[in-house]
């Protein structure tokens, strides 16, 4: 378990790109991209075993927008976050229906008196998003923050108060259904789990648990990482979609498979900057009717950030900003080695994706 990490010094740095010393199959790819920057970000909280945040901000016609798949990821899935920052950069954006989208506070694998407090800290958001089923965690402990986060909501916004988990695919089955029916009644002071996000692995396991349990099932992996996103809507598995932009290749893309699974609808982040995240922002500001809090308020995970002033929460709420990186950043470059990394990372992107085409 992990809670708050030293704040580093000099913790947010930044490097160009020159796009014309690039081969020319990723110039080609990269379109009207006109300026690339890599970043490199520590944190202040460890989330999902992950203690730092690196990728790449791409700037054309229509701003700014961010390629960052996590080091687990190959080319040929990373290639889609790269596709999704190009289409956000240089297409024009959706149609808005409103100018905030309202946002979750998400608890990592935190002890339960840490939990209680990011509620009460989170500036007035009414959901929160508590991960469970981290490696080598107990389930006990996992209730107890669940316990925790679901009293000091209806302590603080009464019937608004919404209590969702996110297990990772961590759990058999068999220990799903268990594990949910244990958290389900310790969120038992705000009515129970609004949705367990993807309990299981396999889209066969979680129609299993869905027809088990009382609490909806969201589906993340399911859709993000398969090669058919909209498989699990089929199979009767979920039903509630959790759509992470850039992973599924841009808004317009995000949003269509969305709309082809027929679920309800909820934007999350990939743990990215606030460039990244305005992006995904914009994209629940089109969804039309009634929005789910969004899993969008993470750039507090971050001890430092790429722009001058980071999204904020307000009144539970990410509002529309137009954001653009702070250049001073470039005075502390970042590593030559990551640099390095990732432009052989972009070329093995750009491959992939330009294939694709």
């Amino acid at each position: 378990m992990m809670d708050a990490m030293p704040l580093p010094r000099n913790s947010a740095r930044l490097s160009r790109i020159d796009i014309r010393a690039l081969p020319s199959h990723v110039r080609a790819v990269l379109g009207g991209i006109d300026e690339v920057l890599v970043y490199d970000l520590a944190m202040n909280v460890r989330f999902r075993r992950v203690t730092s945040r690196d990728g790449l901000l791409l700037h054309g016609e229509s701003g700014w927008a961010e390629a960052a798949p996590f080091w687990d990821y190959d080319p040929a899935e990373s290639s889609t976050w790269l596709e999704g920052a190009i289409d956000a950069a240089s297409s024009p954006g959706p149609r808005l229906h409103r100018d905030a989208v309202p946002v979750n506070v998400t608890i990592p694998v935190v002890s339960a008196e840490s939990a209680r407090d990011r509620v009460i800290r989170s500036r007035g958001c009414a959901t929160a998003k508590v991960k469970v089923a981290d490696p080598g965690a107990r389930l006990e402990d996992d209730a107890e923050r669940v316990r925790a986060v679901a009293r000091a909501l209806a302590e603080t916004v009464g019937d608004e108060g919404r209590v969702r988990v996110d297990a990772n695919a961590a759990w058999t089955a068999d220990e799903a259904i268990a594990a949910i029916e244990l958290l389900d009644e310790a969120a038992e002071a705000v009515g129970g789990l609004q949705y367990v996000e993807q309990p299981c692995a396999s889209v066969e396991e979680l129609a299993r648990v869905r027809r088990a349990v009382r609490a909806p099932i969201a589906a993340d992996e399911s859709i993000r990482r398969a090669s058919d996103p909209v498989a699990v809507a089929r199979a009767g598995a979920a039903d509630v979609a959790v759509i992470k932009i850039a992973p599924l290749g841009g808004i317009r893309r995000a949003l269509r498979i969305g709309e082809e699974t027929g679920l309800r609808l909820v934007v999350s982040s990939a743990l990215e900057s606030s460039i990244g995240l305005q992006v995904a922002v914009r994209a629940a500001a089109s969804i039309p009717g009634e929005v789910l809090a969004c899993g969008l308020a993470t750039a507090s995970f971050l001890a430092s950030d790429v722009v001058a002033e980071p999204v904020r929460v307000e009144a539970g709420s990410l509002p529309l900003r137009e954001l653009e990186p702070d250049l001073r950043l470039l005075a502390s470059p970042v590593d030559e080695a990551l640099r390095a990394r990732w432009i052989d990372r972009l070329d093995a992107m750009a491959v992939h994706l330009g294939e694709r085409r």
